[in-house]
Protein backbone atom coordinates (compact mmCIF):
# COMPACT_ATOMS: atom_id res chain seq x y z
CA UNK A 1 0.00 0.00 0.00
CA UNK A 2 1.34 3.43 -0.96
CA UNK A 3 1.21 6.00 1.86
CA UNK A 4 4.29 8.20 1.41
CA UNK A 5 3.24 11.39 -0.39
CA UNK A 6 6.87 12.47 -0.81
CA UNK A 7 7.51 9.37 -2.93
CA UNK A 8 4.38 10.07 -4.95
CA UNK A 9 5.57 13.64 -5.62
CA UNK A 10 8.81 12.16 -6.95
CA UNK A 11 6.80 9.75 -9.10
CA UNK A 12 4.78 12.65 -10.57
CA UNK A 13 7.94 14.62 -11.33
CA UNK A 14 9.58 11.70 -13.15
CA UNK A 15 6.36 10.90 -15.04
CA UNK A 16 6.08 14.50 -16.23
CA UNK A 17 9.74 15.10 -17.10
CA UNK A 18 10.61 11.50 -18.16
CA UNK A 19 14.00 12.04 -16.54
CA UNK A 20 15.55 11.40 -13.11
CA UNK A 21 17.84 14.41 -13.43
CA UNK A 22 15.07 16.78 -14.58
CA UNK A 23 12.79 15.56 -11.79
CA UNK A 24 15.64 16.05 -9.33
CA UNK A 25 16.15 19.63 -10.48
CA UNK A 26 12.46 20.38 -10.09
CA UNK A 27 12.37 18.88 -6.59
CA UNK A 28 15.89 20.00 -5.55
CA UNK A 29 16.99 16.38 -5.09
CA UNK A 30 19.97 14.59 -6.60
CA UNK A 31 19.15 11.99 -9.30
CA UNK A 32 20.36 9.11 -7.13
CA UNK A 33 17.82 10.04 -4.44
CA UNK A 34 15.09 10.27 -7.08
CA UNK A 35 16.05 6.81 -8.33
CA UNK A 36 15.92 5.36 -4.80
CA UNK A 37 12.49 6.89 -4.20
CA UNK A 38 11.17 5.37 -7.42
CA UNK A 39 12.66 1.98 -6.52
CA UNK A 40 11.00 2.16 -3.09
CA UNK A 41 7.68 3.06 -4.64
CA UNK A 42 7.95 0.18 -7.11
CA UNK A 43 8.66 -2.15 -4.20
CA UNK A 44 5.59 -0.83 -2.36
CA UNK A 45 3.33 -1.27 -5.39
CA UNK A 46 4.88 -4.56 -6.44
CA UNK A 47 5.12 -3.50 -10.10
CA UNK A 48 7.58 -1.64 -12.35
CA UNK A 49 6.28 1.90 -12.90
CA UNK A 50 8.78 3.06 -15.53
CA UNK A 51 10.58 1.55 -18.51
CA UNK A 52 13.86 3.12 -19.61
CA UNK A 53 13.51 4.19 -23.23
CA UNK A 54 15.79 6.04 -25.69
CA UNK A 55 13.97 9.26 -24.82
CA UNK A 56 13.95 8.76 -21.05
CA UNK A 57 11.68 7.16 -18.48
CA UNK A 58 8.33 6.07 -19.93
CA UNK A 59 5.38 5.01 -17.80
CA UNK A 60 4.47 1.32 -17.85
CA UNK A 61 0.83 0.21 -17.77
CA UNK A 62 1.06 0.06 -13.98
CA UNK A 63 2.61 3.51 -13.95
CA UNK A 64 -0.20 4.87 -16.11
CA UNK A 65 -2.79 3.49 -13.69
CA UNK A 66 -0.98 4.96 -10.70
CA UNK A 67 -0.64 8.29 -12.52
CA UNK A 68 -4.41 8.56 -12.74
CA UNK A 69 -4.88 7.96 -9.02
CA UNK A 70 -2.03 10.23 -7.93
CA UNK A 71 -3.15 12.99 -10.29
CA UNK A 72 -6.61 12.94 -8.71
CA UNK A 73 -5.06 12.99 -5.23
CA UNK A 74 -2.93 15.99 -6.22
CA UNK A 75 -6.01 17.80 -7.49
CA UNK A 76 -7.89 17.04 -4.26
CA UNK A 77 -5.02 18.40 -2.18
CA UNK A 78 -4.91 21.53 -4.32
CA UNK A 79 -8.68 21.93 -3.88
CA UNK A 80 -8.24 21.69 -0.11
CA UNK A 81 -5.48 24.30 -0.15
CA UNK A 82 -7.72 26.63 -2.16
CA UNK A 83 -10.64 26.17 0.22
CA UNK A 84 -8.50 26.72 3.30
CA UNK A 85 -6.89 29.80 1.79
CA UNK A 86 -10.29 31.36 1.09
CA UNK A 87 -11.39 33.36 -1.90
CA UNK A 88 -10.52 36.88 -0.74
CA UNK A 89 -7.31 38.77 -1.24
CA UNK A 90 -4.63 38.65 -3.91
CA UNK A 91 -3.29 35.67 -5.77
CA UNK A 92 -0.36 33.70 -4.38
CA UNK A 93 1.72 30.60 -5.04
CA UNK A 94 3.30 29.51 -8.30
CA UNK A 95 1.56 29.35 -11.68
CA UNK A 96 3.28 28.21 -14.87
CA UNK A 97 1.99 29.41 -18.25
CA UNK A 98 2.91 27.65 -21.48
CA UNK A 99 2.75 29.71 -24.65
CA UNK A 100 3.97 29.79 -28.27
CA UNK A 101 7.06 31.96 -28.44
CA UNK A 102 5.36 34.87 -30.26
CA UNK A 103 2.90 35.33 -27.42
CA UNK A 104 5.58 34.58 -24.81
CA UNK A 105 8.01 37.14 -26.24
CA UNK A 106 5.74 40.02 -27.15
CA UNK A 107 2.52 39.73 -25.11
CA UNK A 108 3.09 37.94 -21.82
CA UNK A 109 6.02 39.94 -20.40
CA UNK A 110 3.97 43.11 -19.88
CA UNK A 111 0.85 41.22 -18.85
CA UNK A 112 2.68 39.05 -16.32
CA UNK A 113 4.77 41.95 -15.00
CA UNK A 114 1.56 43.81 -14.15
CA UNK A 115 0.01 40.72 -12.56
CA UNK A 116 3.12 40.17 -10.47
CA UNK A 117 3.02 43.80 -9.36
CA UNK A 118 -0.65 43.49 -8.39
CA UNK A 119 -0.04 40.19 -6.54
CA UNK A 120 3.29 40.32 -4.64
CA UNK A 121 2.93 36.74 -3.35
CA UNK A 122 2.39 35.29 -6.83
CA UNK A 123 5.27 33.55 -8.65
CA UNK A 124 4.78 33.41 -12.42
CA UNK A 125 6.68 31.19 -14.86
CA UNK A 126 6.46 31.64 -18.64
CA UNK A 127 7.46 28.59 -20.68
CA UNK A 128 8.00 29.50 -24.34
CA UNK A 129 8.16 26.42 -26.54
CA UNK A 130 7.47 26.04 -30.27
CA UNK A 131 5.36 22.93 -29.78
CA UNK A 132 2.13 21.65 -28.22
CA UNK A 133 2.25 21.40 -24.43
CA UNK A 134 1.24 18.29 -22.54
CA UNK A 135 -1.09 19.42 -19.77
CA UNK A 136 -1.65 15.88 -18.50
CA UNK A 137 1.99 15.82 -17.43
CA UNK A 138 1.66 19.26 -15.85
CA UNK A 139 4.25 20.85 -18.13
CA UNK A 140 2.22 23.95 -17.37
CA UNK A 141 -0.78 24.89 -15.25
CA UNK A 142 -2.44 26.50 -18.25
CA UNK A 143 -1.53 26.97 -21.88
CA UNK A 144 -2.11 29.62 -24.50
CA UNK A 145 -2.69 27.85 -27.81
CA UNK A 146 -3.33 28.94 -31.40
CA UNK A 147 -5.96 26.27 -32.02
CA UNK A 148 -8.35 24.58 -29.56
CA UNK A 149 -7.49 20.96 -28.69
CA UNK A 150 -10.18 18.39 -29.44
CA UNK A 151 -9.21 15.64 -27.00
CA UNK A 152 -8.59 15.27 -23.28
CA UNK A 153 -10.31 16.52 -20.12
CA UNK A 154 -9.58 20.13 -20.88
CA UNK A 155 -11.31 23.46 -20.53
CA UNK A 156 -10.89 25.74 -23.55
CA UNK A 157 -11.87 29.38 -23.94
CA UNK A 158 -11.12 31.79 -26.74
CA UNK A 159 -9.09 34.79 -25.59
CA UNK A 160 -8.86 37.05 -28.64
CA UNK A 161 -8.14 37.29 -32.36
CA UNK A 162 -4.92 38.79 -33.68
CA UNK A 163 -3.73 39.95 -37.09
CA UNK A 164 -0.67 39.16 -39.21
CA UNK A 165 0.76 40.89 -42.29
CA UNK A 166 3.67 40.60 -44.67
CA UNK A 167 6.60 42.80 -43.66
CA UNK A 168 10.20 43.66 -44.52
CA UNK A 169 12.78 46.15 -43.29
CA UNK A 170 12.72 49.45 -45.18
CA UNK A 171 16.32 49.42 -46.42
CA UNK A 172 15.81 45.94 -47.87
CA UNK A 173 12.78 47.20 -49.79
CA UNK A 174 14.68 50.15 -51.23
CA UNK A 175 17.18 47.86 -52.98
CA UNK A 176 14.83 44.99 -53.88
CA UNK A 177 12.25 44.55 -56.66
CA UNK A 178 8.92 46.28 -55.90
CA UNK A 179 6.11 44.30 -54.26
CA UNK A 180 2.72 45.25 -55.61
CA UNK A 181 1.02 41.83 -55.68
CA UNK A 182 1.55 38.43 -54.08
CA UNK A 183 3.07 37.22 -57.35
CA UNK A 184 5.93 39.69 -56.83
CA UNK A 185 7.06 37.70 -53.77
CA UNK A 186 8.64 35.17 -56.14
CA UNK A 187 11.53 37.61 -56.66
CA UNK A 188 12.24 37.82 -52.90
CA UNK A 189 13.76 35.68 -50.19
CA UNK A 190 11.03 34.46 -47.85
CA UNK A 191 11.49 34.18 -44.09
CA UNK A 192 9.28 31.75 -42.18
CA UNK A 193 8.92 28.52 -40.28
CA UNK A 194 10.99 25.42 -40.96
CA UNK A 195 8.32 23.51 -42.91
CA UNK A 196 8.62 20.17 -41.12
CA UNK A 197 8.66 21.84 -37.69
CA UNK A 198 5.30 23.60 -37.99
CA UNK A 199 3.50 22.10 -34.99
CA UNK A 200 0.06 23.58 -35.68
CA UNK A 201 -1.69 24.05 -39.03
CA UNK A 202 -2.65 27.58 -37.96
CA UNK A 203 1.05 28.51 -38.20
CA UNK A 204 1.37 27.62 -41.89
CA UNK A 205 1.30 31.28 -42.85
CA UNK A 206 3.42 31.29 -45.98
CA UNK A 207 1.29 28.63 -47.60
CA UNK A 208 -1.38 31.28 -47.95
CA UNK A 209 0.93 33.55 -49.95
CA UNK A 210 1.66 30.89 -52.55
CA UNK A 211 5.37 30.84 -51.63
CA UNK A 212 6.91 27.43 -52.32
CA UNK A 213 10.34 28.03 -50.78
CA UNK A 214 11.50 29.39 -47.42
CA UNK A 215 15.03 30.68 -47.92
CA UNK A 216 15.58 31.66 -44.28
CA UNK A 217 13.72 29.60 -41.70
CA UNK A 218 13.42 29.11 -37.95
CA UNK A 219 11.06 27.32 -35.61
CA UNK A 220 10.91 30.55 -33.54
CA UNK A 221 8.72 33.55 -34.38
CA UNK A 222 11.13 35.81 -32.52
CA UNK A 223 14.09 34.57 -34.57
CA UNK A 224 12.10 35.06 -37.78
CA UNK A 225 11.32 38.64 -36.80
CA UNK A 226 14.98 39.38 -36.16
CA UNK A 227 15.92 37.81 -39.50
CA UNK A 228 13.45 40.11 -41.26
CA UNK A 229 14.84 43.06 -39.29
CA UNK A 230 18.35 42.19 -40.51
CA UNK A 231 17.27 42.27 -44.16
CA UNK A 232 16.94 38.51 -44.55
CA UNK A 233 13.89 38.91 -46.76
CA UNK A 234 10.12 39.17 -46.54
CA UNK A 235 8.12 37.38 -43.87
CA UNK A 236 4.81 37.34 -42.05
CA UNK A 237 4.77 39.30 -38.82
CA UNK A 238 2.26 39.44 -36.00
CA UNK A 239 0.85 42.96 -35.86
CA UNK A 240 1.41 42.88 -32.09
CA UNK A 241 5.13 42.35 -32.69
CA UNK A 242 5.53 45.24 -35.13
CA UNK A 243 5.98 47.95 -32.45
CA UNK A 244 9.10 46.11 -31.27
CA UNK A 245 10.63 46.40 -34.76
CA UNK A 246 10.16 50.03 -35.80
CA UNK A 247 12.21 49.72 -39.00
CA UNK A 248 9.81 47.20 -40.50
CA UNK A 249 7.11 48.10 -42.97
CA UNK A 250 3.85 46.26 -43.66
CA UNK A 251 3.43 45.04 -47.23
CA UNK A 252 0.18 44.74 -49.18
CA UNK A 253 -1.91 45.53 -46.07
CA UNK A 254 -5.05 46.12 -48.15
CA UNK A 255 -4.85 42.86 -50.07
CA UNK A 256 -3.23 40.35 -47.71
CA UNK A 257 -4.06 39.92 -44.03
CA UNK A 258 -4.34 36.87 -41.78
CA UNK A 259 -6.44 36.46 -38.66
CA UNK A 260 -5.59 33.90 -35.99
CA UNK A 261 -6.77 33.37 -32.42
CA UNK A 262 -5.38 32.67 -28.97
CA UNK A 263 -7.12 30.13 -26.72
CA UNK A 264 -6.62 29.46 -23.03
CA UNK A 265 -6.42 25.74 -22.29
CA UNK A 266 -6.68 24.44 -18.73
CA UNK A 267 -7.22 21.21 -16.85
CA UNK A 268 -10.96 20.64 -16.52
CA UNK A 269 -10.51 19.96 -12.79
CA UNK A 270 -8.96 23.41 -12.30
CA UNK A 271 -12.32 25.01 -13.09
CA UNK A 272 -13.27 24.20 -9.47
CA UNK A 273 -10.40 26.28 -8.08
CA UNK A 274 -11.25 29.89 -7.35
CA UNK A 275 -7.58 30.92 -7.44
CA UNK A 276 -7.07 29.48 -10.92
CA UNK A 277 -10.35 30.94 -12.17
CA UNK A 278 -9.40 34.41 -10.95
CA UNK A 279 -5.94 34.09 -12.46
CA UNK A 280 -7.33 32.87 -15.80
CA UNK A 281 -9.79 35.76 -15.94
CA UNK A 282 -7.05 38.32 -15.22
CA UNK A 283 -4.68 36.69 -17.72
CA UNK A 284 -7.26 36.71 -20.53
CA UNK A 285 -8.20 40.31 -19.81
CA UNK A 286 -4.54 41.32 -19.83
CA UNK A 287 -3.81 39.51 -23.10
CA UNK A 288 -6.82 41.06 -24.84
CA UNK A 289 -5.81 44.53 -23.71
CA UNK A 290 -2.16 44.09 -24.68
CA UNK A 291 -2.94 42.70 -28.14
CA UNK A 292 -5.31 45.63 -28.77
CA UNK A 293 -2.75 48.16 -27.55
CA UNK A 294 0.11 46.80 -29.65
CA UNK A 295 -2.00 46.32 -32.78
CA UNK A 296 -3.12 49.92 -32.52
CA UNK A 297 0.57 50.96 -32.65
CA UNK A 298 1.48 48.64 -35.53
Amino acid sequence: MVSNWDDLRVFLAVARTESLSAAGRALKLDPATVGRRIARLEADTGAPLFAKSPTGYALTDAGQRLMGHVGRAETAMRDADEEMAGQAGGLSGQIRIGAPDGCANFILPKVCAQMAKDNPDLDLQIVALPRVFNLSRREADMVIAVSPPSAGRLSVQKITDYKLHLAAVRWYLRQAPPIETLDDLAAHRMVGYIPDMIFDKELDYLGETGADRVALASNSVSVQAHCIQQGGGVGIMHDFAMPFFRRLQKLLPDTFSLTRSFYLVRHQDDRRLDRMNRFAAALCEGIRAEVARLEAEA
